[in-house]
């Protein structure tokens, strides 16, 4: 198994269940509606985030991470890349275990930034598509 298989594995079995998801909205058209849906059939809590705040699959929603008040394990981001590093920042700020980008959410610097900050991520994959594959 790859170094970043063995991270995938961590993060989603290790790392904790409360997962925040940036840019998850009521809209479900979007990919990050059904993640959410996938997550939460694994046993994740899954803490909407988005500028509107509204409660999806039966969460609270948050404006922002630093507005959730009680501790988030993972931050799953589903924002455009040139968005992503910001968010990766907050969640290192906020105390998170781990970051984990969407596919095509690519931002190196931040990778960079919040491994040496010693905070677990992944970068450009989806953890619906990863968590059956842990079997």
């Amino acid at each position: 198994m790859s170094g970043e298989q063995d991270l995938i594995r961590k993060i989603l079995t290790e790392s904790g269940d409360t997962w925040a998801v940036v840019g998850l909205s009521t809209n479900r058209r979007r990919a990050a509606y059904g993640v959410a849906e996938v997550l939460q059939r694994y046993g994740k809590r899954v803490v909407p985030v988005h500028p509107k705040a509204e409660t999806v699959h039966g969460e609270q929603g948050y404006a922002t991470l630093s507005d959730i008040p009680f501790p988030v394990d993972v931050v799953d981001v589903f924002v455009n890349s040139d968005l992503a590093g910001q968010v990766a920042d907050e969640a290192v700020a906020i105390g998170a275990k781990a970051v984990w980008f969407q596919l095509g959410v690519i931002d190196h610097e931040a990778h960079a930034r919040t491994r040496e900050a010693g905070v677990d991520m992944v970068m450009d994959r989806c953890p619906a598509i990863e968590i059956p594959r842990l079997g």
